[in-house]
């Protein structure tokens, strides 16, 4: 079980990589806008948020509602390192996967990365509605 964990996150590590071939414009500017401060604001909401999905997780001990919430807490590791990513592009002007990947291969892995997010948060609502019901 621990090595199918480590399997998981090992990927999931990876694929942070790829959420940085979206195309958007990035500011690069000595002062920091309002829309950065909002996006830095963010991500200590994101880092409490998944905190307690993993915390809530383990609480629940695995069963039908502990697996679905591991798979939602597993898919908010996914956004928050694309939203991680996003605040880079736009401080800093450099968007790490593009140019480690390229603009074609970064832009297919950043849909992969996408549909990872969103799969795994569906997944994980589904388990829990499933659950639910009685």
């Amino acid at each position: 079980m621990k090595r199918h964990y480590f399997l998981l996150t090992s990927g999931l590590f990876l694929i942070h990589q790829t959420l940085s071939a979206q195309e958007h414009v990035a500011h690069s500017t000595t002062n920091l806008g309002t829309e950065q401060i909002f996006g830095l604001l963010e991500m200590p909401f994101l880092a409490i948020a998944l905190i307690f999905s993993f915390l809530t997780a383990t609480r629940l001990k695995g069963g039908k509602f502990g697996s679905g919430m591991t798979l939602l807490a597993w898919g908010f590791v996914v956004m928050a390192l694309g939203h991680l990513h996003m605040q880079i592009a736009h401080i800093f002007d450099y968007n790490i996967f593009k140019n480690i990947f390229g603009d074609t291969f970064g832009n297919y892995i950043w849909f992969v990365a996408l549909i990872l997010t969103w799969g795994l948060s569906a997944l994980g609502f589904f388990k829990i509605y499933k659950a639910s019901k009685i």
